[in-house]
C-alpha cells in the first residue's frame, strides 16, 4: 500500500498484513509561533510555572495578599487551644504561670527581688516580651512544614506563612501589654510619656521576629531536626537575656567581650527597651535603641532574602 505522508503512517507486519498507526502531528503543517505565545502571556499576565519573582515584585505580591495574612493568622489563633476548656486564655495563663514560678525561684528563694525596684513588673515585662519572640520562632520554624498541603495546592508567596505566624503572636501581645501596664500601676508605678515609646519598640521587635521566623522556616523545611533543638536553645537564650535578672548587673561586671555580647543580645535588647518604656525607675543606655534598630533591619533583610531565594523549592522536597 502507498503512504499518504500528510495524514497517516501505514506500516506492515512481518506476515504482510497492514496496521494503522495514529496520525502524527506535523509542526510544519501547524507551526507554533513563539512570538504569539509571548504576546498572549504578556497580555493576560501569564508567567512560567516554578519561577521566582524579583524581590520588588515579590514584596508587592505579599502586600496584595495582606488580607490573606490576617485571615490565616486569625484562623490559626482560633484553632490553637480550641479543645481546652479555657481556650485562648492559655495564651496569657502560660506566661503568667511562668512568672509565678520565676518569682518564687529567682525572686524569693534566690532573693532576686532586691536586685531591682518593682521586681514583679520587671519580671512580667521580661516574660511576656521574650515570649513574643520565643513563640514567633517556634511557630515560624514550622510555618512551611505544617502547611505543606496548602503550599502544594495553591500558588502564593510562601513568605505569607511565617509572616502570618508573627502577626498571630503580635495579636496575642495586645492583652499581654494590658497585663504589663496593669501590673506596673498596681505595683506602684505611674503613667509616663515614655509609655508611648513602646509602640516603636514593638515595631522593631516585630521586624526582628519576622526576619528570624522566615530564616528558620527555610532551614526547618530542609532539616526537620532543627525544630527539635529549638526548645533547648530558647531555654538557654531566656537565661542569657535578662528575663529574670537585670542584664545591666552582669554587663557592669564584665567590661569585655562577654559584657558586650550580653548587651548586644537581641532578645535582651528588646526586653530592655520595653522595660525602659514602661518602668519609670528603670533606664537603659541610649545605645540600646541603636542596637534594636540594627537587629530589626538586619534580621528582617537577611531573613527575607534567605527565605526568598528558596521560594521555588518549598513543597518540592
Amino acid at each position: 500500500m502507498t503512504q499518504d505522508p500528510g495524514l497517516v503512517d501505514i506500516d506492515s507486519t512481518a506476515d504482510g498484513s497492514d496496521i494503522d498507526v495514529e496520525p502524527r502531528m506535523s509542526f510544519a503543517q501547524d507551526p507554533v509561533n513563539a512570538n504569539e505565545i509571548a504576546q498572549a502571556a504578556a497580555k493576560y499576565g501569564l508567567k512560567p510555572i516554578g519561577t521566582r519573582a524579583a524581590v520588588v515584585d515579590y514584596l508587592k505580591m505579599c502586600w496584595d495578599r495582606r488580607h490573606f495574612i490576617i485571615e490565616l493568622s486569625a484562623a490559626r489563633e482560633q484553632s490553637e487551644n480550641s479543645e481546652s476548656r479555657l481556650g485562648q486564655l492559655w495564651r496569657l495563663l502560660n506566661p503568667l504561670l511562668n512568672v509565678a514560678v520565676y518569682f518564687l525561684i529567682f525572686g524569693v528563694i534566690f532573693k532576686g527581688r532586691g536586685s531591682v525596684s518593682n521586681y514583679i513588673s520587671f519580671l512580667v515585662i521580661g516574660v511576656f516580651f521574650f515570649g513574643f519572640t520565643q513563640q514567633a520562632i517556634l511557630g515560624g520554624s514550622r510555618a512551611v512544614t505544617s502547611n505543606m498541603a496548602l503550599v502544594r495546592a495553591f500558588s502564593f508567596p510562601r513568605a505569607l506563612l511565617p509572616i502570618s505566624v508573627v502577626i498571630e503572636e503580635l495579636n496575642s501581645l495586645g492583652p499581654a501589654i494590658i497585663i504589663c501596664l496593669g501590673t506596673v500601676l498596681i505595683s506602684g508605678g505611674g503613667f509616663t510619656w515614655t509609655w508611648f515609646l513602646l509602640i516603636p519598640a514593638i515595631v522593631l521587635q516585630t521586624m526582628f521576629n519576622i526576619g528570624i521566623a522566615m530564616a528558620l522556616a527555610r532551614i526547618t523545611e530542609r532539616v526537620r531536626d532543627v525544630a527539635k533543638l529549638l526548645p533547648f536553645f530558647l531555654r538557654t537564650w531566656l537565661y542569657l537575656s535578662g528575663v529574670v535578672f537585670p542584664i545591666s548587673q552582669i554587663v557592669s561586671t564584665h567590661h569585655n567581650v562577654i559584657g558586650f555580647l550580653l548587651a548586644f543580645n537581641p532578645a535582651a535588647v528588646f526586653i530592655e527597651l520595653a522595660r525602659d518604656c514602661l518602668l519609670a525607675s528603670y533606664s537603659v543606655p541610649p545605645i540600646t535603641w541603636a542596637y534594636g534598630v540594627f537587629w530589626a533591619v538586619a534580621m528582617l533583610g537577611v531573613g527575607f532574602y534567605y527565605f526568598w531565594q528558596a521560594e521555588t523549592r518549598y513543597g518540592r522536597g
